[in-house]
This record gives structure tokens, sequence and C-alpha cells, in this order.
């Protein structure tokens, strides 16, 4: 999160913004940034984890708060243990806080100081309408920090190589569409018999739609992200784009979009057909190759082709030391969701073993979604399922007791999702993988009798030595601690389950709420992101949390400050789990944790947040398809008394 990788722009991957030099995101610089972070990490000296500490309750709380005692309680804990009682996940707590700290420092509070900093980052004025969007943010409160936006210009830099009019068109004709006129919003496409998404968003776009140009937001209905442009394709696309960037004089900037009435007037507009490019629906089990083609040339994954027989038991490669992580622990999100850098998802996550579906291009089309794989080129936006008040994502408007009337356990309920499971492949899918490591029959066996899981085999000593895992006790500790099952098992083909019975059956759901009495709650993908992320996070509860997806909120959130981050092959699980559960300094760290995921939680990802993202998104957008785009911009600020009218 903090950490990023430079070298991922074109492909999917997060990095700061920069208008210099398309080399400045090459892959060998990534990889460079991240060792020489995980250099830093790993000799954080126990001082410096003091010296963070100590700053840790820097907000002006009220200290009988709940939050301002989870704080003082792991503050005094980290201060009374000796250098060597001090566990790496510590050190990457301390490591967080400061880089958070830092980021947050960078708050802009007025129209000016923003517009500078959008500047100094983006390398272009703002887009018009910037002023309104900011006079909402600061009178709803709202944290405003560029990097927080980051995903927006990640997202939108590929279409700047692309002919503004044909974007606008193609926008305007899709399937589901959220258009905007004359400052009202409506939703337009056929939604029978499907989720209500388009209202959802319509809906949230309507709030902003009185301050928004004329634009079309054409929306993915699918939960799988659906575009997987080769990586040299969207690489040419940005490089054209900053070739033809320029940061205009203020006088010359032009404020007013030039709209979308040559397209609502052209003759049987209303008639246009959508643009669809060459879907790819066929051979699902081959979705590896189409996303490692998105990795950049030398990427680990680029020459690794998908897997085609599952038969043989998973692969965990446990003597791999990425560079997203510290000492077994993941340090870097970002990084840890890379499938570029990971040719072992292959067989380890159900997105690329088989999708349940696929309707996927190689062609760059503007498209809107909730969600995306690092490699995917579709424009993110807040998950509808963020939306919606059912308590099914949100948990309702209980959030779970404080921290000391928690029973001390991990629960998790849900379909066996993920892909389509089928007897051939089902032990290579997350979720499987997560309830059978949370097992505590099956992890006894691996420890006593020399069993083998179906999904996993447990991480080395070595790796992870603690007290538990010599004792060969985590599995007694699971058979106490775990609550975790399938609600479905989604046997493939329908009903004939007798592959998958032997190993696990259906249990009742649980509604969220109950779920946030436990202390610890995991959140797995399933066919994509799981759309729980938000109401965990915003609950008592600390999410565990391992994804390969991006969301509209990554910028904004830290690991190790306001969740704990996970493996995606969770070899790191039963440790995590461990050092939250062994110690009071563990415990008092999963409070703390909580409780800072919370209160920031509830002052970054309200629906307030949500809107204001998705409304710098569209003025954003709205300016990629308008054929004066290099020269649109809000240059107020500089020229403080323009003309009426002079643009």
């Amino acid at each position: 999160m903090f950490f990023r990788n430079a070298g991922t722009v074109f492909s999917g991957r997060r990095g700061p913004e920069s208008f210099s030099s398309i080399a400045r995101f090459a892959f060998i610089a990534g990889f460079v940034t991240l060792a020489a972070t995980g250099f830093l990490l790993t000799q954080y000296h126990p001082d410096k984890v003091r010296n963070v500490a100590a700053k840790l309750p820097h907000l002006n709380l009220n200290p009988d708060s709940e939050h301002q005692q989870a704080i003082a309680e792991y503050e005094r804990l980290v201060f009374n243990v000796s250098d060597n009682e001090l566990h790496p996940i510590d050190r990457l707590i301390a490591a967080s806080r400061q880089a958070h700290d830092a980021l947050v420092a960078k708050q802009s509070f007025d129209v000016a100081t923003a517009a500078a900093k959008y500047r100094e980052r983006r390398g272009r004025h703002p887009p018009p309408g910037f002023d309104k969007w900011m006079e909402y943010a600061t009178s709803h409160d709202a944290i405003v920090v560029e990097d927080f936006f980051d995903r927006i210009y990640h997202d939108i830099n590929p279409f700047w190589g692309l002919e503004p009019n044909q974007l606008a068109g193609r926008a305007q004709s899709w399937h589901h569409v959220v258009r905007v006129r004359d400052g009202k919003a409506t939703g337009v496409g056929d939604i029978t018999g499907r989720v209500p998404w388009l209202k959802l968003w319509t809906d949230l776009v309507s709030e902003a739609a009185p301050y928004l140009p004329d634009v079309d937001m054409p929306i993915n209905y699918m939960d799988e992200s659906r575009l997987l442009v080769k990586w040299e394709e969207i690489t040419a696309l940005v490089e054209k784009g900053e070739k033809a960037r320029e940061m205009v004089e203020p006088e010359k900037a032009l404020r007013k979009y030039r709209g979308l009435s040559f397209i609502d007037n052209a003759k049987n507009a209303n008639e246009t057909k959508p643009y669809d490019p060459d879907w790819i629906h066929n051979n699902s089990p081959q979705y590896w190759d189409l996303s490692r083609a998105a990795c950049a040339p030398g990427s680990p994954s680029r020459d690794v082709p998908a897997l085609k027989d599952f038969s043989r038991s998973p692969s965990i490669p446990f003597d791999w030391h990425p560079a997203y992580s510290s000492e077994g622990y993941v340090k870097n999100f970002t990084g840890s969701a890379d499938s570029c850098t990971q040719p072992h998802l292959r067989s380890l996550h159900g997105t690329f073993i088989e999708p349940l579906s696929i309707s996927t291009s190689t062609e760059l089309i503007p498209l809107f979604s909730g969600c995306k794989l690092t490699t995917n080129n579709d424009i993110i936006i807040p998950g509808a399922m963020y939306l919606t008040s059912d308590p099914f994502y949100s948990g309702g408007n209980g959030h779970g007791p404080q921290w000391s009337q928690k029973k001390t356990g991990i629960i998790w309920r849900g379909v066996a999702s993920g892909g389509r499971n089928k007897k051939e492949n089902w032990s290579h899918f997350q979720r499987h993988r997560l309830l059978e490591m949370l097992n505590g029959t099956t992890v006894t066996a691996l420890e006593h009798d020399g069993a083998r899981a179906m999904t996993f085999d447990m991480a080395p000593l070595q790796m992870y030595d603690y007290k538990r895992r010599r004792n060969m006790s985590i599995g007694d500790f699971l058979t106490e601690f775990a609550d975790a099952g399938f609600t479905d098992l989604l046997c493939f083909p329908a009903g004939e389950c007798d592959y998958i019975t032997p190993h696990f059956k259906a249990l009742p759901s649980k509604p969220m709420a109950e779920q946030y009495v436990n202390k610890f709650i995991p959140d797995a993908d399933g066919n994509s992101f799981s759309a729980r992320f938000r109401g965990l996070l915003l609950s008592t509860s600390l999410p565990l949390k391992a994804t390969i997806y991006a969301e509209w909120h990554d910028d904004r959130l830290a690991p190790w400050q306001h969740f704990a981050p996970l493996d995606n092959t969770f070899q790191d699980l039963h440790a995590v789990l461990d050092y939250f559960t062994s110690t009071a300094k563990g415990d008092a760290a999963a409070r703390m944790l909580a409780s800072v995921g919370k209160r920031w939680g509830e002052k970054v990802l309200r629906r307030d947040d949500m809107l204001l993202y998705t409304w710098r998104l569209l003025l954003e957008f709205a300016r990629v398809c308008d054929e004066n785009r290099l020269k649109l911009g809000y240059t107020d600020d500089l020229i403080p008394v323009a003309a009426e009218g002079s643009a």
C-alpha cells in the first residue's frame, strides 16, 4: 500500500503518477523499489518501533474511550518487552503507522492547495469542476489526500491514447449506462431479472450530477472484470498520452466541456447498437494465459502457461521469499495481489483455474467495474454492494461488542465460490484452502499422523517458528478457536457432491451481526472481490484479508494499520493467528488494529467518500472523452479574477 511497486502502471498495478518518463514505471524499477523497502523493514530497529508506538496516541481523543484504551494498551506492552520479544508483526505495525502518518500529513484543506498538489502529481491542471468537488469535500469533512486518488489516474491513463469522440460514442451506446445530462443522472439499459446495481450506481451519481458535465458511465454488470489488454498495447497507449500531455497557460485553459449533444443529436442515436469487441467466452481454464499477456515482459508469470492438469496436489512455494513480504508476513499489500510476480497463483486461485463465467476482451473499451485484477483494464468504481444497506454485506446497524466482550475466535461463512469447483480441481481453490487450514481435525492429523491435507501443506518450522508449531498444538487450538464452513458447496455438476462431502459439509449461515461477536473474521475472494470488506472494517472485529483484486479504496487503507493482511497462499495464516492469540501483546495489537481500522473507515469509507471518488472519476472521464481535452482545466486559483465566459 505505502511501498508501491513503481513498475506497475501499465498492466494494472498502482504506482505514483508521473508525467516525466514512461521509463520510471519499468518493471525492473519496481523490483528495486520493493527490494529496498524490504531491506529497510527488516532492519527496523526495536527502538524505532517503540518510538513510533509512542506516537500512537497522538490523536486528541477521550482517554477513557475504547479506542484510546486500545492504543494505550498496545503501547504499554510494546515498551515492556525485550528487543528479542518484538515480533516481526510489531515492526510491520510500526512501519505502517509511520507511513500512514506521513501520508495523512499531506492533506489539503482548500482548493488552492489541492489544485497545486494535483498539478505536482498529475502533470496537468485539475479538470473543470474541481472547485465544486473540493467545496463538497471540505463541507463534508472528507480527508483529501491526492495520493488517495492514484487509482483513478492509473485506470484513466491508457484512454488518453484513444480518440476522444470514439470513446464518448462507445460509452454512450453501451448496454448499461449511468447517463448524466443537464445535471441529472438516469440509468439506461434493460435490467430485467438483474440485481439492482444500475440503480445503486445511478443514485450515487445523482448526488453529484448537478455539478457534473454531460457524461456517460458504461458499467460492467458481471461479477468478473472484463478487459485484459496486452501489456505492449497498454504501454503504447500510455506512451501516446504522455507525449501529448501539457500544462497549458492558465489564461488559455478551457473551463467548459464540449458536451455530448453531438452524439445525442446524431441520426438514430437512440437506436445505436452498443460497440461490442470480440468477447472470449470459451475455454475458461485458459484465463491465466489471457492475464499473463497483460504482464510486463520479463515478469515471473509472463512466460508461464496455464496449468491444464489439476489432478496433482496444489504446490505452495515455501522456499520463496517475495519482495512484498518481510520475515514471512505481507508488508506490501498491493504487491501481494499481483499475479504477474506469482506464477504459482495459476493453481491456487479459482479465477485462474476455472472461472464460473468468462466474457473477456483484449481490446480497450471504456467499462466501469467494482473491482479488477492487477492485469485488468476496467475502470474501478465503488462496488455496488458497498452502496446497499443489505445486512448480508454491511452487517446492519450493529457492528459488534467491545473487544473485551468478544469471543476469542475466528469465524467464516460463505459459499464455495471462486470459480467452477469440481472433482478434478476443487483442492486448488482459495476458499476451500482457507477452510481446511482452519479445521482443527485436519491440522491435527497433519501435525501428528503425517497425513496430507487436500489443499495445503503445513508451512515449515524454519519459516514460522513459534511454540504451538513446535508443540504440534495448532490443531488443538483451532478446534476450540475456529468456526468456519460453507453454506453452499456449489458442486459441479449441480447436486453431485460425492467428491467434496467427505471433506466439507454445508453449515447454516450466520448473519454478519452474529459473526461480529468474534474477534477475527477472514475475508477471501469469491468469484471476484467478496464485497464484505467494508462491513468488516467498520465492525469491531479484526479483518484478515487476502485478495488478488484491486478496489477503489486501496490507496487509503494500510495493512497492519487498518487490517491484517494475508498472503493468497494462506501460508502465513496460522502464524498470524498465533501472534494475535498467544500473548497479551498480540491481543492488544489485534484490538488496536480493529479499533484504528474502524475509526479510519468511518472517516474515509463513507458514502460521501464513495461519492467524491466517483465524482472526481467522472470529471476525469468526461475530460478524456472531450476533443478539447488537452486544454480543459481548472485554473481559477492561478487567475482568481477570470473574465466571465472567457473560455
